[in-house]
This record gives C-alpha cells, structure tokens and sequence, in this order.
C-alpha cells in the first residue's frame, strides 16, 4: 500500500500553520492511499529555562507566519509574558503526550483505526500553546488538556510516565529520520510497487497556502513509479 507519511510535532508553530490546507490535503489523496502521521521530535526533555536569544527567535518567527500564511494567528503573550509561561525548549512531553492520547484510542474506540484521542490531543496541545499562552512542555498542562478531551487523569498520567511511551517517541522519530524527514512539518511519499516488500520514498515539497502543488507532485510520483 502507498503512504503518505507526515512528520510533524505539536509544538511546531509552522506545523500548526499548515493544519487547514493538511486537511484539505488529505481529502483529496487517492482513496487507497494510507495517511501515516509520525512524530518526529524537535527538542528532548529539558528543565533550564529558554535563552532569551531563543525566546526572541520563536516570536520572530510566529511573526513570519502571520504575514506568510493566510489566517494563522498567535496569542504573543506566551512570549511577552515569558517570567509567566515560563519556556523551555522541550517538545518532547508533548510528543508523548499525543502518543499516550492515542493508546486511548485502543482502548475505548470501536475501530483500532480511530485516531480520535491522538487529533483531539494534538488540537488541544496547540489551541493551549498559540492561543491561550499555556505551556504545553509541562506535565501538568498535558495532564489537564487530557482531561478536557475526556480522558481521565490518573490513567493518562500513567500511560504518559510509562516507559513505552518513551519507546514509541524514539520509534516514531527513528522512522522519520530513515526517511530522511529533518525539518517540520514534512510530507514523505512512500511507494510500494505490487511484487516487492520494499518502498521507495520521496519527499514532497510543503505549501503552506493550498494543497494543489502537493497533489500535482505526489501524482506525478505516482505515475513515474508505476
């Protein structure tokens, strides 16, 4: 089966500018195309505190997105506010997070396809960071956005601390780096001819303002592999 692989991380803001023209990406992939979502893990755990060079870099930068994509808007008071929200540079509690939402999905949802807790997360995880100037590199934060997307708090806190959720992150960015998927968001077309096991993959170029381009590109892909 052919995959499209999105490697992205919940605290990315250009993966957050690229949700809506996504959606409409994956409306329109073929209809025996699998949509494979991998976390690819911008920054591991940290406690120190964000350098205030940092801090100035990632608000420049939320302020390139407003101007280059139609639409998107950031709550600057995460920034502006920083003794406050207190950044760190430290995605990955929110990449287990995502992970530890979706092993819900197993468990309460009637297909194991559903990815229904891992979205719902994942919207809740970016609604908290560019919106409400929450910081979603903290525990806690993770632990009450669970909640509000109806998971309960003791067992999300469990599934989030477990060492397998760790193994999975480290899985998932493993599988990311093989395809060569360094910057995110990324898209990665994988193409698997019918007498071989094996995939090709390809990258495919990001456009933040429609999803015509991307199509056009796994398209011809499509066609110059078969």
């Amino acid at each position: 089966m052919n995959r499209l692989y999105y490697i992205h991380d919940p605290m990315c803001s250009w993966c957050y500018a690229f949700k809506p023209v996504l959606a409409s990406l994956r409306q329109q992939l073929p209809d025996d195309m699998e949509f494979v979502a991998l976390l690819g893990g911008l920054a591991p755990d940290t406690n120190d505190p964000m350098p205030e060079a940092m801090r100035q870099q990632l608000q420049d930068t939320w302020r390139r997105i407003e101007i280059k994509v139609p639409g998107i808007e950031f709550n600057h008071d995460f920034w502006d506010k920083w003794q406050q929200t207190q950044p760190r540079r430290a995605t990955y509690p929110a990449c287990r997070a995502v992970i530890a939402a979706h092993s819900f999905d197993f468990l309460e949802m009637d297909s194991p396809d559903s990815h229904q807790f891992e979205n719902l997360m994942i919207a809740a995880i970016q609604k908290a960071y560019y919106q409400q100037a929450l910081n979603p590199s903290d525990k806690q934060i993770l632990i009450t956005l669970a909640e509000t997307i109806g998971l309960d708090r003791s067992a999300f806190k469990k599934v989030l601390e477990a060492e397998a959720c760790q193994l999975e992150l480290d899985k998932q960015i493993a599988q990311s780096q093989q395809m060569n998927a360094r910057s995110y968001p990324s898209l990665v077309l994988g193409i698997t001819q019918n007498d071989s096991k094996n995939s090709s993959f390809w990258p495919v170029s990001i456009d933040y303002r429609n999803a015509e381009s991307m199509l056009e590109t796994i398209n011809m892909l499509l066609e110059f592999e078969d």
